[in-house]
């Protein structure tokens, strides 16, 4: 009994302490492709369902109800024979304490993705030596959202993941893998500038408002919803002044894609000063969603 009883604990522990970091759902949308040619795509949402899924991007400890839920979602444009022309679009989520509310942290979506992949592919991945484009996209948004999953939990918590993504970016430069990884002045909406912005210094306190709008504001609303609020509100000003170093910066625009109706249920319920307050930020730094946000001062 002693011996079944070592056993299966010995199963569990092995499973809550080798448990992946990520619960990812794929999609891969071919609308736009001939029908046809629709079972290799069925194969390549598997594929990268197991690899995202299956594989150990960290040495830390998971339960499989600690899993990081996010949606990787492939918007394929162009398929001939073996080459794809895709999108990719990159969410993810974190639950909220002593909550059912799930709150969005990356919102984003990568218009220049081109690779290659047959059916019979096994998808795999070397850091030291990035040879596939699929491979090392995947690699580098698994990455981005441990990196800003961590961030929500402690400050600076997810710089260990942001710099292995910079170093697929650094080994990617060149174009030899496809577009998206070098400086483009017609594009820089692509995944260059989005860890660029993430380690450039001008952003610091941003990530460090990013990190208390989660764990004192988000968090915190259980306890008191009117001091979390005003954490959040007291935090604000910083996505401005960030903004301002860094106009159009897609870290800032990516945070309000993710965050605006959250922001906008968040303060609708605020204080008169709040609200204006709030409001007057939000249309400085994305004047393009100023209807969106007056619904707060209504």
């Amino acid at each position: 009994m002693k011996n079944l009883i070592f056993i299966v604990t010995f199963i569990f522990s092995s499973i809550y302490i080798h448990s992946q970091e990520l619960n990812c759902k794929v999609i891969v949308n071919s609308d736009k492709v001939p029908e046809v040619q629709k079972s290799i795509f069925n194969t390549l949402q598997k594929s990268i369902t197991e690899f995202v899924n299956n594989r150990k991007w960290s040495e830390m400890t998971f339960a499989n109800t600690e899993r990081i839920e996010c949606t990787f979602s492939l918007f394929i444009n162009k398929f001939d024979n073996e080459s794809f022309t895709a999108e990719i679009q990159i969410q993810s989520r974190r639950p909220v304490y002593n909550s059912t509310y799930f709150s969005p942290l990356i919102n984003f979506r990568d218009n220049s993705f081109v690779f290659n992949y047959k059916e019979s592919d096994q998808i795999e991945f070397n850091q030291s030596n990035i040879t596939s484009n699929l491979s090392a996209v995947l690699a580098y948004y698994s990455y981005m959202v441990l990196g800003f999953d961590m961030d929500s939990y402690s400050n600076l918590g997810g710089s260990s993941f942001f710099q292995s993504a910079e170093s697929i970016v650094n080994a990617a430069q060149g174009g030899s893998l496809g577009p998206g990884w070098d400086v483009s002045f017609k594009n820089s909406n692509n995944r260059y500038t989005l860890i660029n912005n993430i380690m450039d210094e001008a952003f610091k306190k941003f990530r460090v408002f990013f990190y208390e709008y989660h764990r004192y504001g988000l968090d915190g609303m259980s306890e008191n919803v009117v001091n979390a609020r005003a954490r959040i509100s007291d935090g604000m000003p910083l996505i401005r002044e960030a903004n301002r170093a860094r106009p159009l910066s897609i870290l800032i625009t990516s945070f309000l894609q993710a965050k605006d109706d959250e922001l906008i249920n968040i303060f609708s319920k605020a204080t008169p000063k709040e609200k204006t307050d709030v409001v007057q930020i939000l249309t400085d730094v994305n004047p393009t969603q100023a209807t969106r946000y007056e619904k707060i001062l209504k």
